[in-house]
This record gives structure tokens, C-alpha cells and sequence, in this order.
């Protein structure tokens, strides 16, 4: 139709209903000429002759290529089917939609309701073939025209992908030379610390461990002020998504990568819906530029890093996950010599204790366990043929421990200095601009004054840490010291302070698998040690009995009751057990009770009371017999002079009745209370007779 033709009043009577709508939000803020010009359309639709008007503007910011909702071309479309609507009106079809399938869907209610789709070329009645047709050219074009926009697009920024000059947003670390070509951040301590993550993940082997070593060291990590735009930063605690998205962005390693990740679609309620994000596998990744610019790690570091990643996530074949403490020393290291799986760690009992099992046969298959044992005496064997390894490189070893950590206590200074400096320029930035505030507007001095003030307590607090991480840092240890810890390396093993995490560390530092077997006939786990370089060991841990645990006397401990039992009552062995520093296996100490209750166990003879003829005193009888203390005893028998047994050292001591009539001991009992002098008979008097 022309624009002049007149509309029937059937359908003038109907509202009409202007369709305002732009792509992205974008065009939103800036395109405001394209806003102006959708909204007059309320006064082309009034010259037409429609007295009710509505706009329909909630799909601005909204793409119409169908892959996204729009709220308000569904509310069009409902008015539509409810016969109310008389025209519709739009700057352009392209504003109604990118794609076919509703632009035709919209065409077909339009001429059913004999509704008109008016834009600034004309009227058209959908209900006539040659304006349906031109309809449905516009929209083809329409949808054409969007997808070779795309297609231009996106091969140009293709193109310069693949040169590395595309201006795509970098980590924090990294920022854009005027030229084109990345280089490090400026700020100092940004840069310290990336790096600090890098050096601890070597070292740790865990992202988690990282993010808990920066929360224990009060380590804080930059945060985008505007969350977009790296110019300015807050520093706030590290979170884990901080660490791990550093570790896993190749940029960090000089290399310039494009298209990490793909979009899916799918058809949700009749609709096609794209996601986005979705991460590809690196080998195929549209671009990757190795050494396109200075990077933090070299690359070789990148891959091992993504390797210790996965291995720490899925626990593949080919390598161990990194230590996480738990009471299990080789947990994640052995592998079944029958099956060929990863034996796992579970804990049974009813004080949990950790075990090596290898179930998957039974739980997948429903197949015999494969094999099951405890875990304490095979991690006692490896420990001990970890020691006996280490041991000639023991002295290196502590000095180079000692050298690490100077380098931890420099790096933690460094990072601490890094941040006072930057609390005492944000500091003398406050006061400059309170200074250059007129103090009479109090509004803005009052605030100013507020900022400066929280700045200076940010200072202060600052100086603090420092002071007190200079105070806590430890003395240097000089070499002969160092050589001392590395010859007691079992001492140091067995240390309170060696955590179970430090000493899987040190075992995956050393071994890369241990295969264990177990040899039925001899009652053996047999376990083949891998080590690092490509040698091999065998050990052989004798396999405990039903019911047998690490929780049990110990034999010397047996022994000694066993000798006194006949001999002495259960208090007396008990604090000879004390005095000897024997344990029970619940590591206490002992008491009379628990003499009994062990003896008990074991059918051993209880104490028989001496009589008066049995020929044995102890050591207070013979004090009593004698008249004198028990100290005068014991240094009759420590001289000498009075025999006495011990059935094990430290216990009581037993003396003869005969012995203690001996004239030794009637000869020292004369000279008891009297001076210690002996006379000779060629010494001349001091004072002769005369």
C-alpha cells in the first residue's frame, strides 16, 4: 500500500501497538537518535487514525536472532492472537526480528486478525499475497544482512586473532602497550604477587594449598576496582577462583590464545538458546601463539602445571595426586599388582584407623576383593627405606631446606614492604587532596578528612605486620647445626612437628608408584618401590593376623612383668615400668591395675607374699632389720659392701638374709654416724705421747 491510503475503521477502532526494540545494551546507552526515532512512531500511528497507542519497549538491550528471550515480542504476539491489535508498527523489520521463523509466525497472526505491519515505507496487509510477499522479502533480507554482519565480523577479528593483534582482555598481571604488544603490569606488587602463586604451587603441588598458605600469611590478591578495567585495585583476601584461574590462563606463560571456548545450543520450549563459555580441549583452540610475549613461566612449567591439575582432580593414570595430609602416608600412591587399579584408602574401626584396599573389582564387577591391609605397619616399612635412601644426602638436603627458607621469609618481607609502600602513597594521595579541599565546605572536607584517616590506620596497620613478621623470623642455623638435624633424620621424622602432609611431600618427592602384591603362602605384602629416576626395591611387610593392631604392649615392656611378677606386687613393677620409660600400648602410663589387667591377659602368676623363712628382704626390710634408712642401704650396696639383685634394672632391690649378717656389713655398720678416716701404721702421730 501507499502511505496516504486510508485505513478501514474496523481496524482503526483496534489499538495499535509500537514495537521499540535495540540489539545490545550498548546501543542502548549510545544510539539514542535510533530510540527517538522508534518512539515518534506513536505519532505516525495517531495520523493514521488510531486513537489508542501502547509501546512495547521491553526488549531493549535484546537481540532479536531468536537465540535469546524477549519478553516483549511474546506480549505482541499474545495481543495478536487476542484479536485487539490493528497495526503494528516498527522503524524497520529488522527492529521485529533477525530470524525467520518469527518473522513468519508474526506475518500469519497479522493475517488472520487482518491486522497491518506498518513501517516508514508504507502499510502493508498481510491478508494480500504481493504485500505478504514483500513482507517476507524484507524479512529474509533481514535475516541475511544479520548473518553476513556476523560472518565480516567475525573473520576480521579472526584474522587478527591469528597475528596476536587482537585487543582481547588479559589477566591481571598483564596490560596493553599502546602499539599493541602486551607487557607486565607496572604496579610492583602485582607482579610479586603472580609470581609468589607460581613459586608456591611448585612447591605445594595444590591449588587449595596455595589459597590456604595466602590466607595463613595474610597474602591479599587484586581485585579490578570497576570489576572490569584493570587501571586501579582493591586488594582483598585470595579466593580459590583467583588461584586456579591464574594457574590455568596460558597468557601467564607468554602465550597469546584465542577461542579457549565454544557456544552450544539447544531447543528449550520451542526456542533455540545459546551458552556460552564452554571450555574446549587445548588442541583445539582456534589460536595459540607460543612466546608472543613475556611471560611469567616458560611454557614447560604451563603444561606440568595443568598436569598436577588434573592429576589432582581425577587422580589419572600416569601420576599421583599431591599430598593432603589424612593419617594415610602412601594414599593415591599404590597400585594393585593384580588388577592393575589404584588401591584406596578407607577407614574402619571403631576408632577410625586408614586401610588399603583395592574394592573396584568387587564394587563394579561384583568379583573378590582384590587384596586389604593395614595401613601403619607397610607405611613404617616405606618410611624407614625412605630414611635409609635420604640419608647420604642428608647434610645437602637440610642446607638446602634452610636456603628455601630464607627465600619464604624474603618473599613474605617483600610482599609485606610492597604493601606498606602502597598503603603510604594512597596515605600521602589522601592528605594532598584534603589539603586542596576549601576547609569551609565541610561536606566534601569532612569526607575528605574520613579518607585520609583510614588511610593512615591502613599505614599503621601495615608497619605492624611488618614489625611482627621481622620479630618472628628465625635465627639462621650455622652448619654444624644443620648437620646435626640431618644425621637424627628418624627423630625428625617422627617429630610432632612433621605433619602427615610434610612427610607425603617428601615420599612423592623421591617415589612414583608402589605396586603391592600380597604372597599368601608366607603371609608377605610384597611391595615394589619405583623411584624416581627409574630404580626399583623390593620390600616384604609381614602381614598381621585377624584382629592384630599397632596398639599393643611392647615386648621389653611384656618381659619385665613377666621376670617381677613372681616376686613383686603389681605396684611395685608399675613404677618400675615408669622409671624405665616403657609405655602400655594405649601409650599411658602404668599403674597397679593395669599390671593386673595385663597379667591377667596373659596368665601370669600373681605376687606371692615373702615369709619370714624365704631368705629375701627388700630394701626397706633390711633398713627395718639393720635400724637404719634406705639411703644407708643403698649406698651399702652401690660401695660394694652389701650384695643385692635386680631382676631387671630399675626394679627393687633384693637382699639375702645371710648376707646382711656378713661381718662386711656388721664392720660398716660400727663405723655408721663416726668420721670416714683410715689409719696407717706408718703414719707418725701429730701429737706424740711425752
Amino acid at each position: 500500500m501507499k502511505k496516504d491510503d486510508a485505513l478501514p475503521a474496523s481496524v482503526t477502532r483496534r489499538k495499535a501497538v509500537v514495537y521499540v526494540r535495540q540489539s545490545t545494551a550498548g546501543q542502548v546507552q549510545d544510539n539514542l537518535e535510533s530510540q527517538r526515532r522508534q518512539y515518534a512512531l506513536v505519532e505516525v500511528a495517531r495520523k493514521h487514525g488510531f486513537s489508542v497507542v501502547d509501546v512495547i519497549d521491553d526488549d531493549l538491550g535484546r537481540s532479536a536472532s531468536g537465540l535469546v528471550a524477549r519478553p516483549g515480542f511474546d506480549q505482541l504476539v499474545a495481543e495478536l492472537c487476542a484479536g485487539t491489535v490493528g497495526a503494528v508498527l516498527c522503524l524497520e523489520a529488522s527492529r521485529l526480528s533477525r530470524n525467520g521463523r518469527d518473522w513468519h509466525h508474526l506475518l500469519e497472526l497479522c493475517g488472520l486478525v487482518e491486522a497491518r505491519v506498518i513501517d516508514l515505507e508504507g502499510i502493508y496487509n498481510p491478508c494480500l499475497p504481493n504485500d505478504r510477499l514483500l513482507l517476507g522479502m524484507k524479512g529474509t533480507i533481514s535475516e541475511f544482512e544479520l548473518g553476513i554482519l556476523r560472518a565480516r565480523l567475525v573473520e576480521a577479528a579472526r584474522a587478527k586473532a591469528r597475528r596476536g593483534e587482537l585487543r582481547i582482555a588479559v589477566p591481571i598481571g598483564f596490560v596493553w602497550e599502546r602499539d599493541g604488544g602486551l607487557r607486565f603490569d607496572p604496579d610492583l606488587r602485582v607482579q610479586e604477587v603472580v609470581r609468589l602463586v607460581f613459586r608456591k604451587f611448585e612447591e605445594l603441588g595444590s591449588a587449595r594449598q596455595v589459597l590456604l598458605w595466602m590466607r595463613r600469611e595474610g597474602v591479599h590478591f587484586p581485585r579490578p576496582s570497576d570489576g572490569k578495567r584493570l587501571i586501579s585495585f582493591d586488594w582483598t583476601p585470595a579466593r580459590y577462583r583467583n588461584v586456579i584461574a591464574l594457574l590455568k590462563n596460558p597468557f601467564y606463560a607468554g602465550a597469546y590464545a584465542y577461542g579457549k571456548s565454544e557456544s552450544k545450543t539447544e531447543i528449550i520450549e520451542g526456542r533455540a538458546r545459546k551458552s556460552y563459555g564452554l571450555r574446549r580441549p587445548m588442541e583445539e583452540w582456534e589460536v595459540l601463539l607460543q612466546g608472543h610475549h613475556e611471560g611469567y613461566i616458560p611454557w614447560e612449567q604451563y603444561e606440568h602445571n595443568q598436569a598436577q591439575l588434573a592429576r589432582n582432580a581425577f587422580a589419572k593414570a600416569g601420576g599421583v595426586k599431591s599430598g593432603r595430609g589424612g593419617r594415610a602416608l602412601l594414599a593415591g600412591l599404590l597400585t594393585c599388582g593384580r588388577c592393575g587399579r589404584r588401591i584406596q584408602v578407607v577407614y574402619t574401626g571403631k576408632t577410625p584407623a586408614p586401610k588399603y584396599r583395592c574394592d573396584r573389582p568387587n564394587l563394579a564387577l561384583g568379583l573378590p576383593r582384590c587384596m586389604g591391609f593395614a595401613a601403619w605397619h607397610v607405611d613404617k616399612a616405606v618410611a624407614c627405606a625412605l630414611i635409609r635412601a635420604v640419608e647420604p644426602l642428608a647434610v645437602d638436603a637440610a642446607r638446602e631446606a634452610e636456603q628455601m627458607r630464607r627465600n619464604q621469609d624474603a618473599e613474605r618481607r617483600r610482599i609485606a614492604q610492597l604493601e606498606l609502600q602502597q598503603a603510604r602513597y594512597e596515605a600521602q594521595l589522601a592528605e594532598r587532596r584534603y589539603a586542596a579541599c576549601d576547609p569551609d565546605n565541610r561536606l566534601i572536607a569532612a569526607q575528605l578528612e574520613k579518607s585520609w584517616e583510614e588511610t593512615l590506620r591502613r599505614v599503621q596497620v601495615c608497619e605492624q605486620k611488618l614489625e611482627v613478621d621481622d620479630a618472628s623470623i628465625p635465627l639462621s642455623l650455622e652448619h654444624d647445626v644443620l648437620d646435626g638435624l640431618a644425621e637424627d633424620l628418624q627423630s625428625a621424622w617422627d617429630a610432632p612437628t612433621t605433619t602427615t602432609r610434610t612427610r607425603q611431600r617428601l615420599v612423592r618427592a623421591l617415589i612414583d608408584e608402589i605396586i603391592a602384591d600380597l604372597d599368601e603362602p608366607s603371609g608377605e605384602i610384597v611391595l615394589t618401590v619405583r623411584w624416581k629416576g627409574g630404580q626399583h626395591s623390593e620390600l616384604r611387610v609381614r602381614k598381621p593376623r585377624t584382629g592384630e593392631h599397632r596398639r599393643h604392649t611392647s615386648d621389653e615392656a611384656h618381659g619385665v612383668i613377666r621376670s617381677m611378677a613372681g616376686k613383686w606386687p603389681d605396684d611395685q613393677i608399675a613404677a618400675s615400668l615408669n622409671r624405665m620409660g616403657l609405655r602400655t600400648g594405649q601409650d599411658q602410663s602404668w599403674t597397679a591395675r593395669r599390671v593386673q589387667s595385663f597379667r591377667g591377659k596373659h596368665k601370669i602368676r600373681a605376687y606371692r607374699s615373702a615369709t619370714d623363712d624365704s631368705g629375701w628382704l627388700t630394701m626397706t626390710e633390711a633398713a627395718s632389720e639393720l635400724g637404719v634408712t634406705n639411703h644407708v642401704i643403698r649406698r651399702l650396696i652401690r660401695d660394694g659392701v652389701l650384695p643385692a639383685e635386680q631382676v631387671v634394672s630399675q626394679a627393687p632391690y633384693q637382699i639375702r638374709v645371710e648376707d646382711l649378717r656378713a661381718d662386711s656389713v656388721r664392720q660398716a655398720m660400727e663405723h655408721h654416724g663416726h668420721p670416714c678416716r683410715t689409719t696407717l701404721e706408718s703414719q707418725a702421730s701429730l701429737f706424740p705421747d711425752g
